[in-house]
């Protein structure tokens, strides 16, 4: 591998904290890339749409997931001064999207909550649980895994953000709302003790399956579909409300424990007109085309 590639991996893991399995995804699907176009930093437009054919035999996501690595390189190459242009518009583009999970609603959120709380305000230790787990689940975009595995030092004394190991082994700070912490509090103090996990089950931790089934049996009595509520579904609502507030998609990259900008990017499936609407409040441009109508309003009526 080139120079410019090593440079590149090296760029993924000290800026963006990539995983040793994440950086050796890249390596692989650059490598397989320049055994088809040559050598990679030289490669032209008409080089890369070579890719199209020997790509057409593999699933879409597995395209998607290798032109997104190769986008990445080059404007990597541009940032670095490798390259002055960027072919890398003559890369293939999958003919189907990475399907979204299943989407939950504000209200049908809201749902899951007041079950949860009414549940938990009788003080049994399950039902607390419950309503922690799904806080953490919603309030903090926590993957199952994450969860179920938290120990109990990553609880948080006075600053805010629980310490979360993700994939890869990497740890990340991510923030626990206050009312999360109040459930959390709760929770502690019904802690049965006796082990080093948050969730304790028989000797080890709540497993990701029986969360799954707990989740389930709250949607129900929640009054809301079983098949509509998933650990996932919740951490994409957590992903997909935060967007839908204004929030900044590096931002909810970190949050999210991702690696890759372009697998935040599935969260972006907010609706046009809130885009436009946000685009038109927010520009600064908005601000000057807002006085400029105001100063044309004030020039017509003085007429």
């Amino acid at each position: 591998m080139s120079a410019a590639v090593d440079a590149f991996l090296a760029m993924l893991a000290a800026e963006r904290g990539a995983a040793g399995n994440t950086i050796a995804a890249y390596r692989r699907d650059l490598k397989g890339a320049g055994e088809v176009v040559g050598d990679l930093v030289a490669a032209r437009s008409d080089d890369l749409a070579r890719l199209a054919p020997a790509w057409a035999n593999l699933a879409p996501a597995s395209v998607a997931r290798k032109a997104s690595a190769l986008r990445q390189f080059y404007a990597f190459l541009a940032d670095e001064g490798w390259r002055s242009d960027d072919p890398s518009a003559a890369l293939p583009r999958p003919g189907t999207r990475r399907p979204l999970p299943k989407i939950l609603s504000h209200d049908e959120v809201a749902a899951l909550f007041a079950a949860a709380e009414q549940e938990a305000a009788s003080g049994d230790p399950p039902a607390v649980r419950l309503l922690v787990l799904l806080e953490l689940l919603y309030g903090s975009g926590l993957r199952a895994s994450e969860l179920m595995s938290l120990p109990l030092a990553a609880v948080p004394r006075d600053a805010p953000f629980l310490t979360v190991t993700g994939k890869g082994g990497q740890a990340r700070m991510v923030p626990v709302s206050g009312r999360a912490r109040m459930a959390l509090s709760r929770w502690l103090a019904l802690h049965p003790g006796g082990s080093k996990y948050l969730f304790p089950s028989r000797g080890k931790h709540l497993t990701r399956i029986r969360l799954f089934q707990l989740l389930k049996e709250l949607a129900i009595r929640a009054g809301l579909a079983s098949e509509k509520v998933s650990p996932h579904v919740l951490r994409h609502a957590f992903a997909t409300h935060l967007l839908e507030g204004g929030a900044d998609l590096r931002v909810l990259q970190t949050l999210l424990g991702h690696a890759d900008i372009a697998t935040t990017q599935i969260y972006t499936h907010v609706d046009a007109a809130r885009l436009v609407a946000l685009v038109n409040e927010r520009h600064p441009l908005a601000e000057k085309r807002w006085r400029l109508q105001r100063s044309a309003g004030g020039t017509s009526g003085a007429g």
